[in-house]
């Protein structure tokens, strides 16, 4: 069950003002626009939607669900196990060094709110390079927040961002990138169910296009993003 105490801490977790960085990454996006391959809303759409699906997003959020059930269980061995997965199945430089930057950064914030409560086993001192979705999840679970709502909200902010940085980059009205949000609200409910049904078997994801984007974006001469 939800409480007003941990929704609370989850919209806090969620915040745009939540200082991580989410706000400095495109995830490839600025190359896409760059390229013009990626121009309307209605690409950045096709885009999104397709990474909750079948992309990194999913798979994301598949470990993560795996990394709150392992914290759940104070099963830290378990918890290092998924985050060094996550950190081996990051396509490029670029990502690997975006998710540990920011899960860095969320496990820092967590030590300052909640530091009496972690277990003593977790390493949390800089730079053990912690996923943010792994650290999203330790701090979701140690909030009480009930593991699909943890997920959705995951999910709901990194759309958030990702839709943000599309406002700026191909450029579109503000208005129309909340149109995008909840026209992928049906998305973002699949896509949390896929991910607490998904079995290890099943754990993967087609990600060519992000790749490819992300490589590239590390090179680009001109970019507003941080790589």
């Amino acid at each position: 069950m939800l409480t007003d105490r941990s929704l609370l801490t989850l919209l806090q977790w969620v915040s745009p003002a939540l200082p991580i960085g989410g706000f400095n990454y495109s995830e490839g996006l600025e190359t896409l626009v760059a390229q013009q391959q990626l121009t309307t809303a209605n690409a950045l759409k096709d885009w999104l939607a397709f990474e909750l699906k079948a992309g990194s997003a999913q798979l994301e959020a598949a470990v993560m669900v795996r990394a709150y059930r392992a914290f759940m269980a104070t099963d830290i061995e378990r918890l290092r196990y998924w985050n060094a997965w996550l950190s081996a199945a990051r396509e490029t430089e670029e990502l690997r060094a975006q998710n540990w930057q920011m899960g860095t950064a969320l496990m820092e914030l967590v030590q300052t709110l909640e530091g009496d409560r972690l277990p003593a086993e977790l390493p949390t001192a800089h730079p053990y390079p912690w996923n943010m979705s792994i650290a999203f999840s330790i701090a979701a679970a140690m909030a009480a927040i009930p593991l699909e709502t943890a997920v959705l909200g995951y999910l709901h902010s990194w759309l958030s961002t990702l839709i943000g940085a599309g406002v700026k980059l191909i450029p579109l009205g503000q208005t129309a990138g909340q149109v995008l949000l909840r026209q992928l609200q049906g998305e973002l409910g699949a896509a949390v169910q896929q991910s607490v049904q998904c079995t290890d078997d099943d754990l993967g994801s087609c990600t060519l296009g992000l790749a490819l984007a992300s490589m590239q974006h590390e090179t680009q001469y001109c970019r507003l993003f941080r790589s």
